[in-house]
């Protein structure tokens, strides 16, 4: 029973490290992007 729950614990924590350790798809690069160039705009305006 504790070599299950150890396995089980294991790989619940490898793939939390994996899915944080993502690249951002193109959409969120262009998100980031706008979102930068709104508040660059807005700093500008201020």
């Amino acid at each position: 029973m504790k070599k299950v729950f150890l396995v089980v614990c294991t790989v619940a924590f490898l793939a939390a490290s994996f899915t944080s350790c993502r690249e951002k798809s193109t959409g969120e690069k262009v998100e980031d992007a706008v979102e930068d160039v709104a508040d660059d705009v807005e700093d500008a305006v201020d």
